[in-house]
Formats: C-alpha cells, sequence, structure tokens
C-alpha cells in the first residue's frame, strides 16, 4: 500500500533520497565542532594577553594549525549546510532559489579557503 497521492504517483514526486545524507553531515559537523570550538575557547582564554608574536608561534605549531583548519572546514561547511536548508525552506521562487543556493556555496567555500590559506601561511612562514 502506497502512502503516496496517484497524481505523485505518476509524477514520480517523492524523496529525493539526499536528505538523509544532508541530515547526517549536518550532525556530525555539530558533533565536530563541540570539543573543536571548546578546545579554541580555552586556547583564547590561555593567549589572553599575549601579543601578536606569541599567537603567531602558538599558530605556527602543527597540533594547533592542524585544529584550527579542522575548526575552520567544519565550521563554514555546518553552515553552508545550515544555509541550504533555510534557502530550501524559504525561497519559493526556483530561480532564486538556485542563485541563492550557488551564493551561499560560493561565499561559504571562499571565506573557508581563506582561512585554511591564512593558517597554513603562518604555519609554513609565509
Amino acid at each position: 500500500m502506497s502512502m503516496r497521492s496517484p497524481l505523485g504517483r505518476v509524477r514520480g514526486l517523492g524523496s529525493a533520497r539526499e536528505g538523509v545524507g544532508h541530515w547526517w553531515a549536518q550532525r556530525m559537523t555539530s558533533l565536530a565542532l563541540v570539543p573543536l570550538a571548546l578546545w579554541f575557547v580555552a586556547s583564547l582564554v590561555g593567549l589572553t594577553g599575549a601579543d601578536h608574536a606569541t599567537a603567531r608561534a602558538w599558530i605556527a605549531t602543527p597540533v594547533p594549525a592542524s585544529l584550527l583548519v579542522l575548526l575552520i572546514v567544519a565550521t563554514f561547511y555546518h553552515g553552508a549546510l545550515g544555509l541550504q536548508v533555510i534557502v530550501e525552506d524559504y525561497v519559493h521562487h526556483e530561480g532564486a532559489k538556485v542563485a541563492a543556493l550557488i551564493a551561499v556555496n560560493a561565499v561559504s567555500l571562499l571565506l573557508g579557503l581563506t582561512g585554511v590559506v591564512a593558517v597554513l601561511t603562518v604555519l609554513f612562514g609565509g
């Protein structure tokens, strides 16, 4: 017994089978962000009062640089996933929806790459 209407069956409308993957990615990034954000806040508290050279030297060590890159990537990916859901739910004009989704992904990618390049530049002394 199908729960879809006859019109839905004819049109083939229904689950695109992408929702679970999106939901799972959103939950995994949020789970990863909890310890990364706690580490980052604790690190900033530890660097309170430090000068620019000290903060730069801290970022230039492998473990903090790696964790910062993970934090940046997880943050921007998680944000892009969340904004995608908002756009899909609240923008009803198809053209505007596609444009907004492209803009969200482009801005998230650009800002995330900028953050990663900044950390790697400090790490490798560029």
